[in-house]
């Protein structure tokens, strides 16, 4: 499988695409007034506590409050945090039972905190006590003794050999996760990886020590060169970027944490923009749209609500020559593989529920649901599905730790106000009409004029019986309809004889 990644910089935002055999499954996006928040470091101070709800709420210096769970608060933190005062208690308030030693922050009390998911529509940010620094190699956990090793490193020999090195150099009150990117790197880079680390923390406690709450004290690295950092790994055949700043930047960190990795990256200088290029633009555009057509002829619908993501397949134009099953299959399969890919490239978290075509043959069931997985399998995000159900649904939950794609690239219809529909042109006229009716009731005025949005004054005025002239017979009434494109297609407005004193109640 060829692995690319194509860095775009513009004015108003950065975007990293991650391709696999030419086709986009990531994509990161970047704006100044967005920039990426997980992995930042607070000092905040809790504002509420809900024992009911297991869960703190911390003030960050964000719109919204940011939440912290109960269990995700470390239950050594005061081991390596003298600054801070928690007390040590357990949820209950007893000591003396094994296991029970998190720490239960108070109202008013400074807390230092690490985000792991940005806020997502009214949901402020979600919080850990459980802070780490990630490097090229390595993550520094403060307040740990652990050490671990990633499980994509297989080789049993290779996973030895980097824990008993952790195990040496790994500095007391600290623990150490061992990236994949260390595979085959020697004790010098690692060690080099983490006094880099070591410098980074010890600036971040002597800004705790000299600020006041809520203030970020630790600014993890920029989209562009964590993406670098996090996914630049050796299975990558190039990087391309467009920016000769960004490409810049990108070489320097190279040079200093892996000189092997430099000959991969390239500065795009072609004359057609870089997402141009291998149909990058096209798959973010229909990674937007609602309705995303297959090559078979069937299509898959994403909908999206606040509490989950309904993903629904659908045959479409494709016409089988098999039985039913066989014929739903291929489908199902085609649809499977598209929806994993869509799942990693709109950034889908959280509860998704996919309405497959219906199958009754269980070993066709059996066939789309290891099919399935097995796409899944190549995602980085965490999750964790059902089987087919009777009613061929596959409940499954993904990892949420940014607001989906959608988000970063649309805003609400003010219009439908995000359910996709707006009141019909009948709907309309029956308002209109109750609207006369009341104002016959509480005023005598004979003559109005109608302001109504240009799409909806052919509904009304067209035709020798138009709609209007039904209304100013059963009423008895002049009325004058005037195109307004200020007007909503819901909305009308009357004004009173000259059009200048508006009446609308």
């Amino acid at each position: 499988m060829r692995k690319e990644i194509f860095i775009n910089s513009s004015v108003g935002e950065t975007r990293i695409a991650i391709l696999e055999d030419g086709k986009v499954v990531e994509l990161f996006v970047e704006r100044p007034e967005s920039e990426r928040m997980v992995g930042d470091i607070y000092l905040g101070k809790v504002v509420n506590v809900a024992k009911g709800m297991r869960a703190a709420f911390v003030s960050i210096g964000q719109e919204q409050d940011a939440f912290l769970h109960f269990s995700d608060i470390g239950e050594r933190l005061n081991e390596y945090s003298a600054y801070l005062d928690l007390e040590s208690t357990s949820e209950n308030g007893d000591m003396s039972k094994p296991g029970h030693h998190r720490p239960i922050p108070r109202e008013g009390q400074e807390i230092l905190v690490q985000i792991i998911k940005e806020p997502i529509a009214s949901k402020g940010s979600r919080i850990t006590t459980e802070l780490s620094i990630p490097g090229r190699f390595m993550v520094l956990v403060p307040g740990n003794e652990m050490v671990g090793i990633s499980k994509k490193i297989l080789s049993i020999k290779e996973r030895k050999r980097l824990k008993r090195i952790s195990h040496e150099i790994r500095p007391k009150g600290f623990g150490l996760i061992i990236r994949t990117v260390a595979e085959n790197r020697d004790e010098g880079e690692l060690r080099a990886d983490l006094e880099n680390l070591l410098h980074t923390w010890r600036q971040t406690e002597e800004r705790i020590k000299r600020v006041k709450p809520p203030h970020l004290v630790y600014k993890d690295l920029g989209m562009a060169s964590s993406v670098i950092r996090d996914l630049f790994t050796p299975d990558i055949n190039r990087v391309l970027v467009d920016s000769k700043t960004l490409y810049k930047q990108t070489m320097n960190y190279l040079d200093e944490v892996a000189p092997s990795m430099v000959g991969k990256v390239e500065q795009y200088k072609g004359k057609t923009p870089l997402f141009d290029t291998l149909g990058v633009e096209q798959d973010i555009e229909k990674s937007l749209a609602r309705k995303l057509w297959m090559r078979s002829g069937g299509y898959i619908i994403f909908d999206h609500t606040e509490a989950l993501t309904a993903i629904d397949v659908n045959s479409g134009k494709f016409m089988g020559r098999g039985a039913h099953d066989e014929n739903s299959l291929k489908v199902n399969l085609e649809a499977s593989r598209e929806i994993a890919r869509q799942l990693r490239l709109r950034d889908i978290g959280g509860i998704i529920i996919i309405d497959f075509i219906d199958m009754q043959d269980l070993r066709m069931r059996r066939k789309l649901y290891d099919e399935f997985k097995r796409e899944l399998r190549k995602d980085r995000a965490q999750f964790n599905m059902s089987a087919i159900s009777e009613f061929g649904l596959i409940e499954m939950t993904r990892e949420r730790v940014r607001p989906s794609l959608i988000y970063a690239f649309s805003e609400p219809c003010p219009t439908c106000e995000g359910i996709g529909r707006v009141i019909s042109k009948p709907a309309v006229l029956t308002r209109i009409d109750r609207w006369i009716t009341r104002f016959k009731s509480e005023k005598k005025g004979r003559l109005l004029q109608l302001k109504v949005h240009p799409e909806l004054l052919p509904y009304l005025t067209e035709g020798f019986r138009s709609r209007i002239r039904r209304l100013m017979w059963k009423h008895w009434m002049k009325i004058d309809v005037v195109p307004d494109g200020a007007q909503r297609l819901d909305e009308f407005k009357f004004f009173a004889k000259g059009g200048e004193e508006e009446v609308t109640l």
